[in-house]
């Protein structure tokens, strides 16, 4: 059994052609821009959205001394059991325990799709490989019956971790966030030694692999910043499909709240268009393909 947030089909972001992207519960880093903060934590937690609320006060059992006078009625009071009772989507629970049997009912739904666009099945997060038996068993299942399969991964482990899974896996995609190490452990929470060791070694058995910077306005949006993660990206190309920028997204911004947590970036906003083919250009002066989105 593992712990999935959300399971969403007809993907078009998170590998080449349509895909079924399965995230799964639980990060090992805590990047402070993180647009899935309801994935951080390897357990289940409650997302409150007042803005829903039917008033209908199954939440509290119809029980007007529960409420404490509104509905929704503060966090304290509620409980998991409260979002199950949920019918308007006001309280949910991020988080539910599936099997790899139950993951791959929903996946084999749209098998055809994977086989008319050359897509499949990614694994993400969080981090996949917090749960990394559990996103074995998911992918060993999917290989077996011909689907395609990804993994989005930081490469914040020891690479042993990865290598088990390699033989079920046709691509990986790996983010190099920053170079600076000590600017990494500010904003991602850990050291990057491990993630440009185990980008080598992938690099080194010429994997098939994406590379991938999610471009931080303030961050790490200079040109200097994105050479140099290309110019990394170049030393080891056998293998290396394409290095990709993807621009900030804000989007997590409503999970925060619901979360009862602060977004230390809510505020900031997407490169526009003529910052990011900047750096797309600088990228692509280390002789590799890059890609934006």
């Amino acid at each position: 059994m593992g712990l999935v947030t959300d399971i969403q089909r007809f993907s078009l972001k998170d590998g080449p052609g349509i895909r079924t992207t399965i995230f799964l519960k639980g990060c090992n880093a805590s990047c402070k821009w993180c647009h899935n903060p309801e994935t951080l934590t390897l357990s289940m937690e409650l997302l409150i959205y007042p803005i829903r609320c039917a008033r209908c006060g199954a939440c509290v059992d119809f029980d007007p001394q529960k409420a404490l006078g509104g509905l929704p009625p503060p966090r304290e009071v509620l409980n998991l059991q409260s979002a199950s009772r949920c019918f308007s989507g006001a309280l949910s629970a991020a988080g539910k325990e599936m099997s790899a049997a139950q993951v791959l009912d929903e996946v084999l739904q749209d098998t055809d799709y994977y086989r008319d666009s050359g897509g499949g099945i990614t694994i993400s997060g969080g981090e996949a490989l917090v749960q990394d038996e559990f996103c074995g068993e998911i992918l060993s299942a999917c290989k077996e019956r011909g689907i395609a399969t990804a993994v989005e991964t930081n490469l914040a482990y020891e690479f042993e971790r990865l290598e088990r899974l390699l033989p079920f896996l046709d691509m990986v995609m790996a983010d190099i966030k920053l170079m600076d190490p000590q600017k990494h452990r500010e904003y991602v929470g850990i050291d990057n030694a491990q993630v440009l060791e185990n980008a080598g070694k992938l690099g080194a058995l010429g994997f098939p692999r994406i590379l991938r910077t999610p471009v931080i306005p303030g961050i790490n949006d200079r040109v200097e910043e994105i050479s140099r993660i290309a110019a990394f990206a170049a030393k080891k190309p056998a293998g290396l499909l394409y290095y990709e920028l993807l621009n900030f997204n804000p989007l997590g911004d409503p999970k925060y709240n619901a979360l009862n947590v602060e977004n230390p970036f809510k505020d900031t906003r997407p490169l526009d268009d003529e910052a990011m083919g900047a750096l797309a250009a600088a990228a692509g002066k280390a002789g590799i393909a890059v890609k934006t989105s």
